[in-house]
């Protein structure tokens, strides 16, 4: 389940309206949903790392190192790689539209599979460039070696001109409440309008996606207060998800 994108635009507007400390109009909203989207979505990343170092609880619904996973798995994804020859040289390019026939934005490389069944050995650029020199080392179909650069695969053996999937997470999609314009000149939420896209995040993250974007409201209304109270609240939340 996503986040609904005008429930959390009607509350914003609520608890900047209760005290009449401003307005946010449905394109700074827009912009500044975006940006949080992304914060909260990178920051998984940094979340799960720090996990990893931590012993988990054995239990159900308790394990935060499956939370955040569970969170990041909304955005993972795979797809077929494109093979390309420029010139003297052969690639594979990432896909932009991965298996579920959706064009989705790459953000981070996963595994890279050969023939549905081998996971390519991923090099680096001084051990790509002598992968060769050794009987030991030799890339081949049955032990394939790829370099990643510059969001470019460049396969061992070049004989490999197919069969080459990625399992990777894509970036989430831009936050849009669509909206129309009343008789009155007010806004009206209206999705035929502006094609309203949700928050792609867990559901979990509701709360947080509000504070953040009230801490950019007080910015854009040049509130203080309502940036300490949002940034504080935020603050406390991310403690208590790390004691």
């Amino acid at each position: 389940m996503a986040i609904n994108v005008n429930t959390v635009y009607q509350t914003v507007l609520m608890i900047l309206n209760k005290e009449q400390r401003g307005y946010m109009t449905p394109t700074e909203f827009n912009k500044v949903s975006t940006q949080v989207q992304l914060e909260i979505f990178e920051k998984y990343f940094d979340d799960l790392n720090q996990q990893l170092r931590i012993p988990q609880a054995d239990t159900d619904y308790a394990d935060r190192q499956e939370n955040i996973d569970e969170k990041i798995a909304i955005f993972k994804t795979f797809g077929s790689a494109i093979y390309e020859t420029v010139g003297d040289v052969s690639y594979f390019k990432l896909p932009t539209e991965d298996s579920y026939n959706e064009f989705v934005d790459f953000y981070r490389l996963g595994n890279v599979l050969y023939n549905d069944e081998k996971v390519v050995q991923r090099l680096d650029r001084h051990e790509f460039y002598y992968a060769n020199q050794s009987r030991l080392t030799k890339p081949s179909t049955i032990n394939p070696a790829y370099l990643y650069e510059n969001q470019k695969l460049f396969v061992k053996p070049t004989s490999i001109i197919d069969k080459i999937k990625v399992d990777y997470i894509r970036k989430p999609k831009n936050v849009i409440w669509g909206f129309s314009v009343g008789t009155l000149g007010q806004y009206k939420s209206d999705p035929t309008k502006g094609v309203s896209v949700d928050f792609e995040l867990h559901e979990s993250e509701q709360s947080e996606v509000v504070l953040k974007i009230l801490m950019y409201a007080g910015i854009i209304i040049r509130d203080p207060q309502i940036i300490q109270a949002a940034a504080a609240q935020v603050q406390a939340d991310e403690v208590n998800k790390k004691s």
